[in-house]
């Protein structure tokens, strides 16, 4: 059934847990993990795929239009993060501050990577929203687990190949571009499966609490309005 009823005290929680997942991510991304000797990570995507799983449960129970709005949220959230970083860098400071370059080297961001990392979102979390939204009208709410790893499957793809190939396209080997791009979104998938049950877990302990599950029909997947 669909619900339009307001937003609910857990619908604040979850996107607010949501969005500092997100602003959490991006601020640890630009520390390497070294997994193997030939396997290098972001640290950001210890993190990072939680929002896909949240993601996943907003459109799952509240549907596309609730989850679009957080998805704008997060958007909005992490270029307003951005940007004061990038004032805060800029500030003078006293000759007896020895922590500049600190704060530039976790703070600061070319706009290159800020680029890649606000399209590969945008890309990522309305796909990955759209595909399960579609899945679960195609499947009448059954299989949830195929609707949550299908669109990680698709919305990982393409912020993992979006934010990499913007980042590090022509700066690096096209070899261990392609890795990089194969390695991270291997990783995330494989995340998001392995946290399939608990998925299973949070979603139908909303959907009792809440009394809802959207189903989408009929809608229009407009990112914007509609």
């Amino acid at each position: 059934m669909n619900n339009e009823k307001q937003v609910s005290k857990l619908f604040m929680i979850i996107g607010i847990v949501y969005v500092a997942c997100l602003l959490l991510s991006n601020l640890v991304a630009g520390k390497l993990w070294a997994v193997t000797d030939s396997i290098t990570l972001p640290a950001a995507v210890i993190l990072f795929p939680i929002t896909y799983i949240f993601g996943d449960i907003f459109t799952e129970v509240y549907g596309f239009k609730k989850a679009r709005t957080i998805i704008w949220m997060g958007f909005a959230c992490s270029f307003f993060a951005v940007l004061v970083y990038l004032i805060t860098i800029g500030l003078p400071h006293p000759g007896y501050f020895e922590n500049q370059s600190a704060y530039e080297i976790v703070l600061g961001t070319t706009p290159r990577v800020a680029l890649a990392s606000f399209i590969g979102y945008l890309f990522g979390e309305f796909s990955n929203s759209m595909v399960l939204s579609k899945l679960k009208v195609k499947t009448q709410g059954k299989n949830l687990w195929l609707r949550t790893i299908g669109s990680t499957l698709v919305g990982e793809g393409f912020d993992s190949i979006i934010f990499i190939l913007i980042s590090f396209y022509g700066t690096m080997e096209n070899s261990v571009v392609f890795k990089m791009i194969l390695f991270q979104y291997a990783f995330k998938v494989c995340y998001e499966i392995i946290f399939t049950p608990l998925t299973y877990i949070i979603v139908n302990a909303l959907k009792k609490k809440e009394g809802i599950d959207t189903f989408d029909e009929g809608i229009k997947y407009n990112i914007l309005k509609g």
